[in-house]
């Protein structure tokens, strides 16, 4: 079996090890892949999504996995491309993609489908988004396109606010697009993972992000500090209820509306006073979850994606462990506002109990040697029998790795945990 993953962070760097680790042995492929991923996989030389699939189509790939959101709706779309190829893909058309591609989009299919969430306005203006805030505080204000994670703010005062429409509509740092203005949720967070085939759906392993930056949640957003997973994470009663108010409808909803779906699937939850409510989409792995979760699966995760993307819904192939998993990023400096390069990282040798995946990192030959080369640089992920054990690991692991600069939270696996 050849599979070719698409991406270039941790995301794909534990999805690569995964695939390949699957007991099927897969050969596998990258694009555009990083010097971490292609220890892994052999590098596909391709320029755009074209030359990639006529690569794909000489080379006789059986099966190709999504990684990062953007290839989904670029151009006509990746899953979309395959399709017109004969290539099985493992990711969600351009049409049902929407879902993450557009904040609006999702709501206006949340509302319809009488799925739980917040309540919103779209807002095409700075002075209409103004209007629509007025003065209620604590509010979240989502732009609605693809910001790579930190379009989003959660404000607790107008300046707070008026610094993120700036961002929005002065300096358009995520592009053309309108704002939702949406209702503030109290809660815990929770991350929960379907894999969808058609209108049969699996749950995955549950998780949980850190996206401040600072220890205690202080400081700006940011794409993810670290994650925690476990299939202990959520109570089973609550389970029952996610599954049969968001989980099973969505997929319905996603028949009803026509819109094909093989692929992995993202509910960002908030588990507020009056139930669970839907955050957002990803029509992907989460990052940084995707490293927490994948050292915990079994099974063959290649033959079950390979199955899926056909249309064969097969659930008896991938399993997950009952222990606990906690991943921990290391960031370089200035990150989230800006990322630094070059900087010679220092210890990953020494890595004894957890796995290390690489998100914005290049090999130096001269030096030999990797440097920074990114905002999120590493992950570090160990796992446990119990939340203790494996935060314990996590973050005396961590403790071996140096680089100038380097941002990481020490509460990452013991916030939101009694």
């Amino acid at each position: 079996m050849k599979i070719a993953v698409i991406g270039k962070g941790g995301r794909e760097h534990a999805l690569v090890k995964a695939l390949k680790e699957s007991p099927s042995a897969p050969e596998m492929y990258c694009f555009p892949g990083s010097d971490a991923i292609n220890r892994l996989a052999t590098p596909i030389p391709a320029r755009d999504l074209p030359s990639l699939i006529d690569w794909m189509v000489s080379n006789k790939m059986d099966l190709c996995v999504a990684g990062e959101e953007s290839y989904l709706v670029k151009d006509e779309g990746l899953a979309n491309a395959c399709s017109r190829a004969g290539i099985p893909c493992w990711g969600p058309v351009k049409e049902s993609a929407q879902l993450e591609a557009s904040k609006e989009f999702a709501k206006d299919f949340l509302l319809r489908h009488r799925i739980p969430t917040g309540q919103a306005r779209v807002a095409a203006t700075l002075e209409e988004a103004r209007q629509f805030i007025g003065n209620n505080y604590p509010t979240v204000l989502k732009f609605d396109g693809l910001a790579a994670g930190k379009g989003v703010a959660v404000c607790m005062s107008k300046e707070e606010a008026d610094s993120f429409l700036k961002e929005v509509f002065t300096d358009r740092r995520f592009g053309e697009g309108r704002l939702l203005v949406e209702e503030f949720l109290t809660g815990p967070e929770v991350s929960i993972f379907g894999a969808l085939v058609d209108d049969h759906y699996l749950i995955l392993c549950p998780a949980r992000d850190y996206k401040r930056l600072k220890e205690g949640d202080a400081g700006p957003n940011t794409g993810g500090m670290g994650a925690v997973a476990s299939r202990r994470l959520v109570e089973p009663e609550m389970m029952e209820r996610i599954e049969k108010e968001i989980v099973a409808p969505t997929v319905a909803g996603l028949k009803k509306d026509g819109l094909p779906y093989r692929g992995f699937l993202y509910f960002g939850l908030m588990l507020t006073p009056n139930g669970p409510k839907v955050i957002e989409y990803n029509c992907r792995f989460g990052d940084p979850e995707c490293q927490a979760v994948m050292p915990l699966l079994s099974g063959d995760l290649a033959s079950f994606c390979l199955h899926g993307a056909k249309g064969e819904f097969a659930p008896e192939e991938i399993s997950f462990q009952n222990g606990w998993s906690v991943c921990c990023v290391l960031a370089s400096k200035g990150y989230p506002e800006t990322s630094h390069s070059g900087d010679a990282i220092q210890g990953l040798d020494d890595i004894s109990n957890a796995s290390v995946y690489h998100a914005g990192t290049k090999w130096n030959a001269d030096k030999n040697c990797y440097e920074t080369n990114g905002g999120r640089v590493l992950a570090v992920v160990a796992q446990g029998d119990t939340l203790s054990e494996a935060r314990q690991r996590a973050h005396n692991e961590i403790k071996k790795i140096q680089f100038h600069g380097m941002q990481r939270r020490p509460d990452i696996g013991f916030a939101s945990f009694v």
